[in-house]
Formats: structure tokens, C-alpha cells, sequence
């Protein structure tokens, strides 16, 4: 058992492939024509970043109560983290693609931790490794 997709509210498609694939850097998986369960087209667009198994399913927003949720899905918490090798590297990538950072980097005892606002508003800590110990 893995879990294989979460799904993220967005308020257009292409902005947000933009978004996860060109400023973070994921990698496109599918964007692929789909139906509602009504029988209106929509797209079935899957991103994730480069060597996971879980990937983000990128879902427009339809009709007014799925809109509220645009950035909202965890009611204004992190509530998705994203690990990287080199912390340094990557928040001063992200930075300089111009990714909104509302909480600036600090030591934790699990890493390196900073939290950004993907292009929905959802809150995501960008996490790197523990420092090693002094010697």
C-alpha cells in the first residue's frame, strides 16, 4: 500500500503546471482530458517532484464552495513539506524564482526548515537535513 496522489485546488491549470513544474521543479506526469462526474470536460494533470512515487493531483476549482478552498485545504497550516538534499541551494533557487517565503529559515532539530505559499496560498515547509552535531 502507498498513498499515490494528494489533490491541490488551484484556480487555473496551466498557472499551477507553471508553478510546480518551471519554479519548483517538479516533473509533469499527465495532463490529459477528463470528464466530471457530470460529463463536463475538465484535465487530469499530475505533477510530482523528481524521483517521488507520490505525486500532486493539480484540480481546478468548480463552482463557488471548491474556490473557498483555493489555498485554504488545511485551514492556513502547513500541510505540505517538501524535503530536499541541499536546503541552502534550493531556498536560494526558490527564492530567486521569486516564491513567497513567509517564514524564514531556522534550525529544528529534524532540519532546516522554512515555509512558503505555493500559487493556490497553501502553506509548504521546505525541509533539508539536520546540521551535523558540533564536534
Amino acid at each position: 500500500m502507498h498513498l499515490e496522489l494528494i489533490a491541490i485546488i488551484v484556480e487555473e491549470y496551466d498557472s499551477a503546471i507553471e508553478f510546480f513544474v518551471e519554479t519548483l521543479g517538479f516533473d509533469l506526469i499527465e495532463d490529459s482530458p477528463s470528464l466530471t462526474n457530470d460529463g463536463r470536460p475538465k484535465r487530469w494533470v499530475v505533477v510530482r517532484p523528481p524521483a517521488a512515487t507520490t505525486g500532486i493531483l493539480l484540480a481546478q476549482a468548480d463552482g463557488d464552495r471548491q474556490r473557498c478552498t483555493i489555498g485554504e485545504q488545511v485551514a492556513g497550516r502547513v500541510g505540505f513539506f517538501l524535503r530536499v538534499e541541499d536546503f541552502s541551494r534550493e531556498y536560494g533557487r526558490l527564492v530567486d524564482a521569486g516564491v513567497e517565503f513567509v517564514i524564514e529559515p531556522r534550525t529544528e532539530p529534524y532540519g532546516r526548515v522554512a515555509v512558503f505559499l505555493d500559487i493556490a496560498g497553501n502553506r509548504w515547509d521546505l525541509l533539508g537535513p539536520p546540521e551535523p552535531a558540533p564536534v
